[in-house]
């Protein structure tokens, strides 16, 4: 798929298939983040991959809104460091998007889900005591329908959202 394709084709995907994701495919999608820029080249982040059914299962009660991460197929944990600052939020946002277009160029579904529970989600990834799980990011293969550019995507019109050179 196309750059422009996959950008247009990423949604949301929540319901999975029962297909398996080839390591090959996960070590894409988490060097797709690695490779992404950060402030001042700062790589604040850790991936934490998990495909273990009840690993998954027990990550979904980590935020009341990811059941889908005990449906999918795989699940990536974005972990930072306890000290890190609210900007670094901004990198941990590029390198999901990093992850999520390059599963939508594979044909493979994504869908984020908040972390409230993070005592529950270290205890479950086993992560040191200086660092916190931020996000979760679930994939499989979408169970309704493959991944292709939406025709209407129900976003605001371009000329509502697009302001040059002022409001």
């Amino acid at each position: 798929m196309e750059t422009w394709d996959a950008i247009r084709s990423r949604r949301n995907v929540r319901n999975y298939t029962d297909r398996r994701i080839s390591d090959g495919d996960l070590d894409q999608i988490l060097e797709a983040a690695r490779l992404t820029p950060s402030s001042r080249n700062s790589q604040p982040w850790d991936f934490v991959v998990c495909t273990d059914r009840d690993q998954l299962g027990e990550l979904a009660k980590v935020w009341a809104g990811a059941g889908h991460v005990a449906r999918s197929a795989a699940t990536i944990a974005i972990v930072a460091s306890r000290t890190d600052k609210e900007s670094v939020q901004y990198d941990l946002g590029q390198a999901t998007m990093s992850m999520m277009l390059t599963a939508a160029d594979l044909g493979i579904g994504s869908g984020h889900a908040l972390v409230s529970d993070h005592d529950l989600a270290s205890r479950i990834l086993g992560l040191p005591e200086d660092h916190v799980c931020v996000w979760l990011v679930a994939l499989g293969y979408p169970a309704d329908r493959p991944l292709a550019p939406i025709a209407d995507p129900k976003r605001r019109p371009f000329t509502d959202v697009v302001h040059r050179g002022g409001w």
